[in-house]
């Protein structure tokens, strides 16, 4: 078993030099990774995540709170006795050292006989399929066999918990997504504990059994891809996951004829909501709310019946099995998503509509999701 609880972690810097209130880097974040679990950390740069991992491994002392792995208190174990190996974004290998004795490095340390060391290298060079390189020098090695090499050098430690801080930011994106399928793999296989760190929201989506968002120090939600996609916690996290980010539009909760309407700020369209609300959303009526609509949930054409506004197009991508279209929204620009079509002419007006259904609702002042009753999953 390999489990690592967070409980209320702080960590705060000091910083003598400049007398002001000081800040905390992360602060007081609770949750749970389960043994055998792939938990994502993800947020923007700054956000705490590096921090934090750094704490579970030993390297950051915590200010306050609790980490416990298997239930035992580790706040004050050295890393060399936490049994957790980490992944480095820069590979930390040493350049003077063949592939073999960069991963047999730890094992030396540890007086494990010779026997064993070739047998665990082996087996991690097999697994990670680079038996071939074993004799070759970083610098004779890509990129991505040598962050292979880095995780294999981790494996053959077989702690109980391995972290990972960026490993892949430094690959170019054909082998970033051929390194997500393997390290996949690797977490199936070997069927271990796992806490990665990344701010690419591609990356969190695809390997994470869960995910925890980040920002600024604070923990937004932690809940599997899909819920935090079709169900978030608050604006950051609509926002932050998805790609091309969600559109958010101002405006306000109106009763009308029975039904409750989101009508934007400068009311150029109303989305109509229906008349079967939560009692959330109906403590909104006649106040500002923000609403937020995936890109593939606006709707373009020329010749919608029953348009809820006309907008002019700005841009747009081919993306080959796909256009995303930016269109004129006042000062700002509105995101959508459709199968590759005809060429557009930038300037020429589309009708645009949006699924009722598929609409989010944030409070206006704290962003806090609220609940319209719509079940998006």
């Amino acid at each position: 078993m390999a489990e690592v609880a967070l409980q209320n972690i702080v960590k705060v810097y000091d910083d003598r030099a400049k007398k002001r209130e000081k800040k905390a880097a992360v602060n007081d974040v609770s949750f749970t990774v389960q043994d055998k679990e792939f938990m994502v950390l993800v947020g923007p740069s700054g956000c705490g995540k590096s921090t934090l991992l750094r704490m579970i491994a030993g390297l950051e002392d915590i200010s306050s709170g609790t980490l416990l792995l298997d239930g035992k208190r580790i706040n004050d174990v050295s890393p060399r006795d936490r049994d957790i190996a980490m992944v480095f974004q820069n590979y930390a290998l040493y350049p003077h050292m063949t592939v073999y004795d960069n991963m047999a490095f730890g094992l030396k340390l540890k007086n494990f006989k010779k026997a064993e060391i070739k047998e665990r290298v082996m087996q991690a060079a097999k697994l990670l399929e680079i038996e071939e390189e074993l004799f070759r020098k970083p610098n004779a090695l890509s990129g991505g066999q040598r962050q292979r090499v880095a995780i294999g050098r981790a494996i053959v430690r077989r702690p109980k918990v391995f972290l990972f801080d960026e490993p892949l930011s430094n690959l170019d994106a054909k082998l970033r997504s051929q390194m997500r399928i393997e390290l996949q793999k690797l977490h199936r296989e070997i069927n271990a504990t796992m806490i990665y760190v990344t701010h690419d929201q591609v990356e969190a989506m695809t390997l994470g059994n869960r995910i925890a968002v980040l920002n600024k120090g604070e923990l937004m939600q932690v809940d599997s891809p899909l819920h935090l996609y079709h169900a978030p916690a608050n604006k950051f996290v609509a926002t932050f996951i998805g790609s091309p980010a969600m559109n958010i539009l101002k405006g306000s909760l109106r009763f009308e004829a029975q039904h409750y309407y989101f009508i934007d700020e400068r009311e150029t369209f109303k989305i109509d909501l229906g008349n079967n609300v939560s009692e959330d959303l109906k403590n909104y009526i006649n106040q500002k709310i923000q609403a937020g609509v995936r890109p593939e949930d606006v709707l373009l054409s020329d010749h919608l019946n029953t348009p809820q506004a006309h907008l002019n197009v700005l841009a747009y991508e081919n993306m080959g099995n796909e256009q995303l279209i930016y269109l004129t929204f006042g000062d700002s620009v509105l995101i959508a998503r459709r199968a590759s079509s005809e060429t557009l002419h930038i300037g020429s007006e589309m009708a645009v509509s949006f699924v009722a259904n598929k609409i989010f609702l944030f409070d206006y002042n704290n962003g806090a999701s609220i609940n319209t009753t719509n079940n998006f999953i």
